[in-house]
């Protein structure tokens, strides 16, 4: 069965099939789904510009999903065609590609039923191999919808390790990652003391391979009055932004290649950072981390950029993206690495960078360094220790209240968690 989309939509259509899984491996029946159209289907660079056939075709990947087949169901839902719809919307939008163990917070049922089923991981297709085709190589990247606490568990650790657990519970995917909208448990739950010890021990080893997300921040410059400078502040009163520049865009690029995460219901919002494929964070922990990537030089600043030191600055982020401090500082910074935050607006990013990371433009000596609307803040790992002690409220979601504010006058830095009507306001 094909449901053919054409239109505006950005897939040309979705093949359902129904499977029969594998009764020896445990394996139940199912319908498999398969997009058509992020890869180049016709060569002719209508849709996608053609770069010889060794290279990716298109984005170089479709997306694929296994939904569990209920009893007495004699044709596949279709709701998985819409999902898969929304995901390469993104894509082509962003240009950002998806890459095996990515993670998207959807924030709502995947079928706009009371499912706990409400996010997904991105992990290689267990059936379908990458395909040489006339127009570039093709991979197939299987959605799997999780429960929030799973998707956490991903964001404070990393996904392959999530997808390993899932994958050794039948009922929560089993060894082809059979996603059932039905489930009521969460991995933890029907397990409770196996795998969260697995979680806990992989976060204390490993710290997270999450570098990045887009999210409703911003950060002023308290060092001078707005109007000295107009390039030493992102985000004023009565003043628009400075957007990104290219030059900003590409060096932050880089720093969100992987494990990004989308802070958007359910529409993703265009994001100028481009991952390249092949590059994979999932490796031993290193106290010297680097903000160049392994191809490309582009991280380090540029010559002609001025970079500002700071003397105090006040980072803004909404409850959402506040939440993720602490994975930022434990998961990330105590381990060496770095995390940015890039505004879905484009308009500002931050980056908190730890003593072992190179390539940097924040220092010791200068902690708040700036490249137009992009901050770097570097942390030493004793004041890493004590905000994560100041900020242990951020862990109780249900009992916070907005807005807060955290202050550590002589370090001059201030921390604010808004409502998102702030945000929504340019003025702001």
């Amino acid at each position: 069965m094909q449901v053919v989309l054409g239109g505006p939509d950005p897939l040309d259509y979705v093949s359902m099939y129904r499977n029969l899984g594998n009764p020896a491996l445990n394996v139940p029946e199912h319908w498999h789904y398969v997009s058509f159209g992020l890869s180049d289907l016709y060569g002719d660079n209508r849709v996608h510009e053609f770069t010889g056939t060794e290279g990716p075709s298109g984005f170089g990947f479709e997306l694929t999903f296994r939904l569990k087949r209920e009893t007495g169901e004699s044709a596949p839902p279709t709701w998985p065609a819409e999902l898969m719809q929304g995901l390469a919307r993104y894509v082509f939008q962003s240009e950002n590609t998806f890459c095996s163990g990515d993670h998207v917070s959807w924030h709502s049922p995947l079928d706009n039923s009371e499912s706990r089923i409400q996010h997904m991981l991105l992990t290689e297709d267990p059936q379908m191999q990458p395909v040489q085709t006339p127009f570039g190589v093709v991979t197939f990247l299987q959605i799997v919808g999780v429960c929030t606490e799973e998707l956490h568990a991903a964001q404070q650790w990393n996904g392959q390790g999530i997808l390993e657990l899932l994958r050794t519970v039948p009922v929560a995917g089993g060894p082809w990652l059979i996603t059932d909208m039905r489930r009521g448990e969460t991995i933890f739950e029907i397990d409770p003391h196996l795998q969260q010890e697995r979680v806990d021990k992989g976060i204390e080893t490993d710290g997270s391979n999450l570098s990045g997300v887009s999210a409703k921040c911003a950060w002023d410059d308290l060092s001078r009055p707005p109007e000295d400078d107009e390039d030493s502040r992102s985000i004023c009163i009565g003043t628009q932004p400075r957007r990104l520049s290219g030059k900003d865009t590409e060096q932050i690029r880089e720093t969100l290649r992987r494990g990004l995460e989308i802070n958007s219901k359910p529409v993703l919002p265009p994001i100028n950072a481009q991952r390249q494929n092949g590059l994979n964070l999932d490796r031993a922990p290193s106290r010297k981390d680097s903000l160049e990537s392994e191809s490309s030089a582009a991280i380090i600043p540029h010559e002609l950029i001025r970079t500002r030191q700071l003397e105090s600055v006040h980072l803004k982020f909404n409850q959402e993206s506040g939440a993720l401090i602490p994975l930022c500082l434990r998961g990330r910074l105590l381990h060496g690495r770095h995390f940015t935050y890039k505004s879905i607006t484009g308009d500002t990013a931050i980056t908190f960078v730890s003593t072992g990371v190179e390539g940097a433009f924040a220092t010791e000596e200068h902690p708040y360094a700036a490249h137009g609307p992009w901050l770097q803040i570097l942390l030493t790992e004793e004041f890493v220790e004590r905000m994560l002690e100041d900020l242990e409220d951020l862990n109780s979601p249900e009992e916070f209240k907005l807005p807060k504010e955290y202050s550590w006058p002589e370090k001059k830095l201030k921390v604010s968690i808004l409502p998102d009507a702030v945000f929504d306001n340019p003025l702001h």
